[in-house]
């Protein structure tokens, strides 16, 4: 026999000895965890398509907010509910907005938290839809407008980070323009730089509210087939003046996130989508694998791929699981 054959396998025969030479690592700091808010108080609607995933009153999402800081996971986006809507999304930059009023709970109780605001106008509008309307078509520059707006709102309730989701073109420099000029320097811009029209997204837009009254978001959300583009958006993002890149979906996007995480040098986030949890869920419901390792299995694919920040409705359960694991 070649003395010299490699034999890998060395590295393998323990679980002490795997978790010496492991390369990707997660960690409960990494990861953002999703809520959604609508108003009341004591409300805790499941969310059908996702399951453990609740519509979740003030209140209620402190609770939330406790059990995630004891499982390590410091950081939540929220989605608003509001309890009214129109065709120009005032629920999202109102004062007194859902998201804005959730903001200001959370940071009181627990100021330790890390509280992300998405930035969009379809959880708001009564037409479903990312922006302003003229006819059927989405208007850009107007609708830029009011995502300033309501980025200020948000920072103004205590948000620690802005997150633009719309695709709008020009909006991360006119949300960087507004926050600096409402004295607002310090708080961050993350960007859905690269948002695919995904099919992933369905049982979002049922927790959320927001699925399209017509048509759907091809328009501005980015071709699915199209790579170059998106490191494109990334491009013009970071030049605007971006802090975080993000691209959404994640799992059906590892090869975008690897490129984006090699070609930049600001962190690189992505999001393992409202399909991708239903879909491992059904699977596992279904007996075909095991919940706990293709969670696991998938949340190091992201991490492997190059993303440093993970939002995942996972979040809680991989946590726990992170602390059996030690």
């Amino acid at each position: 026999m070649d003395p010299l054959i490699a034999r890998p396998r060395r590295l393998r025969r323990t679980p002490a000895m795997r978790e010496l030479v492991r390369e990707t690592l997660l960690h409960p700091a990494n990861f953002i965890y999703p809520l959604f808010i609508l108003p009341g108080n004591g409300v805790r609607n499941p969310v059908g398509s996702m399951p453990e995933v609740f519509q979740l009153s003030v209140d209620q999402a402190l609770q939330e907010c406790e059990e995630l800081l004891e499982l390590g996971v410091r950081s939540v986006i929220l989605f608003g509910i509001p309890d009214a809507k129109d065709s120009v999304g005032s629920g999202a930059y109102a004062s007194d907005g859902i998201v804005q009023q959730a903001t200001r709970a959370i940071k009181q109780r627990f100021p330790e938290m890390l509280v992300i605001a998405d930035v969009c106008l379809c959880e708001y509008t009564d037409h479903g839809h990312c922006g302003l309307l003229h006819g059927q078509e989405i208007l850009n520059d107007e609708t830029v407008e009011l995502l300033v707006r309501a980025a200020i709102s948000q920072a103004d309730a205590g948000a620690d980070i802005v997150a633009p989701s719309d695709m709008m073109d020009g909006r991360i420099a006119a949300i960087r323009e507004g926050l600096d000029g409402a004295g607002f320097q310090n708080i961050p811009v993350m960007s859905y730089a690269v948002k695919y029209a995904s099919s992933f997204y369905g049982p979002f837009r049922d927790a959320a509210g927001s699925v399209p009254t017509f048509g759907d978001r091809r328009t501005h959300q980015m071709d699915p087939a199209n790579f170059r583009e998106a490191l494109k958006e990334v491009q013009l993002d970071l030049a605007e003046g971006a802090d975080i890149i993000m691209v959404k979906p994640a799992m059906p996007c590892l090869d975008v996130i690897r490129e984006v995480s090699i070609i930049t040098d600001v962190p690189v986030a992505a999001y393992q989508v409202s399909g991708e949890y239903a879909m491992l869920h059904a699977s596992a419901a279904n007996g075909w694998t095991n919940l706990e390792l293709t969670m696991m299995e998938s949340l190091t694919a992201i991490r492997r791929a190059g993303a440093s920040i993970i939002i995942t409705y996972f979040a809680k359960r991989a946590a726990k699981q992170l602390q059996a694991n030690r």
